[in-house]
C-alpha cells in the first residue's frame, strides 16, 4: 500500500507470505464440503450413451460416423468487477489537516486511481474487485492465480471488517461519537517488520504474526496510529471449521492519545 517504486514485498495487495495463509484456510474449507459422487462409468463404452431423462448410461447402437471429438477451447476465467463496500469509514483529508508523507505514502493504489475508493452514499472505504486485485499483484511482480482470486478477496476483505471492529472496541468511549465515530485515514502493510510487542513473544518462545499492517484513524480531528499483527490460528481438525486467523490490533504509544487509549483500554475503563 506504497507508491509505486517502492518495495515491492511491502506493497498492497498481500505479500506472498499472507496470500498463501489465505489460500491454506480457503483449501482447508473447500476439504470440509461433502464430496458428491459421479454417476458417470470411469471409461464409459463407445456403444453407451448418457440419457438425460434416466440420468442413466444406457447402451445403443454405434453410430454410423465416427468424428473426432471437436478440440475444447481454452478456458477464460473472467474476473469479477464488482466491488464490494466496507463497513469502515473513510476519513478525506481537508484543507486544514492534509495528510503527511506517510499517510500519502499509505493510500492503497487501488483506491488512487480511476475510483477514489469511497463509497458517495456511506462515505466508506471500497474494497478492490477481484480484476482490481489479480492485477495489482501482477503489476508488482507477485505470482498470482486468477483461479485464486475467488478465495483471497473474500478473506481480505472479511480480515480487514475483523480489524475494524478491534479498533474500534479501543475507540469506544474515547470521545469520536461526538463528530460521528472514528474514521480509518490510511493504512499500510509490512510484514517484515516486527513490532515490539512480536519480537519479545519470539523470545519467550511463540510463533511470529505472518503479517503486520500499521493504521492511521481520525477521532474528531485527532490521528491516532494502531498496529495490528496477523497470527495464524490453529487447526483444530474439526468439521465445519476451517483454518481461523488471530489478530492483535492495538493502538501505537507513539503519541499521548495513543498512550492513553492503551492504558485505559487494558484497564477496560
Amino acid at each position: 500500500m506504497r507508491p509505486e517504486g517502492s518495495d515491492p514485498d511491502l506493497k498492497c495487495p498481500v505479500d506472498p507470505k499472507t496470500r498463501e495463509k489465505w489460500l491454506e484456510a480457503a483449501k482447508a474449507k473447500k476439504a470440509q464440503a461433502p464430496k458428491i459422487t459421479s454417476p458417470l462409468p470411469s471409461t464409459p463404452s463407445p456403444l453407451q450413451r448418457y440419457s438425460l431423462d434416466t440420468g442413466r448410461w444406457q447402451t445403443g447402437a454405434t453410430p454410423p460416423h465416427s468424428h473426432s471429438p471437436t478440440p475444447r477451447r481454452p478456458r477464460v476465467l473472467t474476473l469479477d468487477t464488482h466491488r464490494e463496500i466496507s463497513t469502515i469509514p473513510r476519513a478525506l483529508p481537508s484543507a486544514d489537516k492534509p495528510l503527511n508523507t506517510a499517510e500519502r505514502a499509505a493510500l492503497p493504489p487501488a483506491n488512487s486511481e480511476a475510483d477514489s475508493g469511497q463509497d458517495s452514499a456511506s462515505g466508506n472505504w471500497i474494497y478492490p474487485s477481484q480484476e482490481m486485485f489479480f492485477a495489482a499483484m501482477k503489476r508488482k511482480g507477485h505470482e498470482a492465480n486468477p483461479a485464486d482470486m475467488n478465495s483471497i478477496v473474500p478473506i481480505h476483505n472479511a480480515v480487514n471488517e475483523r480489524a475494524w471492529t478491534e479498533i474500534k472496541n479501543w475507540e469506544r468511549r474515547r470521545g469520536s461519537e461526538v463528530c460521528g465515530g472514528p474514521k480509518l485515514v490510511s493504512f499500510a502493510g509490512d510484514s517484515k517488520a516486527l513490532t515490539p510487542k512480536a519480537r519479545v513473544m519470539g523470545w519467550m518462545g511463540y510463533e511470529a504474526p505472518f503479517d503486520r499492517h500499521d493504521w492511521v484513524v481520525d477521532r474528531c480531528g485527532t490521528r491516532v496510529g494502531y498496529v495490528i499483527d496477523f497470527y495464524s490460528g490453529k487447526d483444530e481438525g474439526l468439521k465445519g471449521k476451517s483454518l481461523s486467523f488471530y489478530l492483535d490490533a492495538r493502538p501505537k504509544v507513539n503519541s499521548w492519545a495513543g498512550i492513553s487509549t492503551r492504558v485505559l483500554g487494558s484497564l477496560g475503563i
